[in-house]
């Protein structure tokens, strides 16, 4: 089959080169690829119908990412969502596989290895965080509860050497104390009434901004209910929070993992560490948003 690149579809179809990336980017090319970073379009693809002006200015980063997660939608931003996302947030607990690997496992469904040992719970961890991913995207309308929470905890932890220990509850509330940092954390007998609060008093609030996502993550963190995985599960809902509220959500990456945490740290005394941190994560996404051509 010949392809045919932005400029000439531009041409063909009678419209700008920024409005043929859109298509791409949103899912409404059949057939349309990305090789580095250029479109490759099919010589027989039709132009996609118009919306009215109204309907296409409506579009949201989270109809985009339902439209692609739908549609299996390979080299746009749910793509890149997927891997940045789970390569990051798994990095920051420990996780050893590399960037290449975690996106070759979302690509494939196959873990490649030539003369390397892979810890299995890694590679079971970040197949599951895929599917975190999809559950918060197709959850995001529906308010924060605390079966959602337990939900994606029962998601990430399932196969895992973890699940099969006696005294580690997936998908439900930790049984054993914990620390993290060095900091006590909420007792687990008190770990249900503590999460039902919080959860209370953020849904309380109605529109929600920026400042109210960080502050629940903050508290969700200090009362770190479950035994494992409670950065990630943190993060998860981070993300699914500003796709609800129309807010360009972000991700953490490994070199800002230390600001990240001082932030945490210091979110009483002084929230500009974590929001400031927060809104150069924001940055990063934009620039994937501008290059996919969608809107914020």
């Amino acid at each position: 089959m010949r392809y045919l690149s932005v400029s000439d579809t531009a041409k063909k179809w009678n419209v700008s080169e920024r409005s043929v990336r859109n298509y791409c980017a949103q899912g409404r090319v059949s057939g349309a690829f990305l090789i580095g970073k250029t479109w490759k379009i099919p010589e027989n693809s039709q132009k996609p119908e118009r919306a009215s002006k109204r309907k296409e200015q409506s579009l949201t980063l989270l109809d985009i990412l339902r439209e692609q997660k739908r549609s299996k939608y390979p080299g746009g931003i749910y793509h890149k969502t997927q891997i940045e996302l789970t390569y990051n947030s798994n990095h920051i607990e420990g996780s050893r596989l590399t960037h290449d690997q975690t996106r070759y496992i979302f690509e494939t469904n196959t873990v490649g290895v030539a003369g390397e040992v892979l810890n299995v719970d890694d590679v079971i961890e970040t197949a599951n965080h895929f599917r975190c991913i999809d559950e918060i995207i197709e959850s995001a309308k529906t308010a924060l509860s605390e079966k959602l929470v337990k939900k994606l905890h029962q998601i990430l932890k399932s196969g895992t050497s973890d699940s099969r220990k006696d005294w580690f509850a997936v998908g439900d509330y930790k049984k054993l104390p914990n620390e993290v940092g060095g900091r006590s954390t909420t007792l687990p007998k008190e770990v249900a009434a503590r999460m039902k609060s919080l959860l209370e008093e953020y849904n309380a609030k109605g529109e929600k901004t920026l400042e109210d996502i960080l502050d629940f993550h903050v508290k969700f963190e200090r009362i770190h209910p479950f035994q494992d995985g409670n950065g990630r599960i943190g993060r998860l809902i981070m993300f699914r929070e500003c796709l609800k509220y129309d807010i360009v959500p972000f991700i953490i990456e490994d070199n800002l993992k230390l600001f990240y945490y001082r932030g945490l740290e210091e979110w009483d005394r002084e929230k500009g560490y974590l929001r400031d941190t927060c809104l150069t994560a924001q940055d990063k996404y934009k620039s994937y948003l501008d290059y996919f051509g969608i809107a914020y």
